[in-house]
């Protein structure tokens, strides 16, 4: 599906998200105008879905990181939706996934202290529907968090 000139296109853009168009061309060894082309045809199959801003939310005062597993209660057949629905809501969940297995969900919230953590436990995530079971893990470090491939 990809040919070099595409893998060297996207290994510009993961370098530098932030580079324009003639800046990732160049770099690549390619015109801008095929870059232009390659960029849209990677668009349009897919491979690229779109461009988006990091923020440093521990600069914004979000000093605690906490993973939650569920393990929800599957008797009522709209459980995972409805679970999956209501933790949409929360404005501190930043990431949701799922699994098969044992854990069903996995949700990863921020909040600006423990107290603050404390809080939103209690009001925002025990109240979430259709919990069986929960398992709170508070990250202490952040030792590789890099989407890069190796194209």
């Amino acid at each position: 599906m990809l040919d070099d000139t595409d893998r060297r296109l996207l290994r510009q853009l993961q370098n530098d998200p932030a580079a324009t168009l003639s800046a990732l061309a160049s770099r690549a060894g390619v015109t801008t105008q095929l870059a232009t082309r390659r960029f849209d045809r990677l668009r349009a199959n897919g491979v690229l879905r779109g461009q988006h801003a990091r923020i440093n939310w521990r600069r914004l005062g979000y000093e605690i990181e906490v993973s939650l597993r569920f393990t929800l209660d599957k008797a009522d057949p709209r459980a995972f939706d409805g679970f999956l629905a209501a933790a949409r809501e929360v404005p501190e969940v930043i990431e949701i996934q799922t699994f098969l297995g044992r854990v069903d969900v996995r949700l990863s919230l921020v909040a600006r202290n423990l107290a603050d953590y404390h809080r939103l436990y209690r009001e925002r995530i025990l109240t979430l529907p259709h919990i069986a079971e929960i398992e709170a893990l508070m990250q202490v470090a952040t030792l590789k968090a890099d989407e890069r491939l190796p194209l």
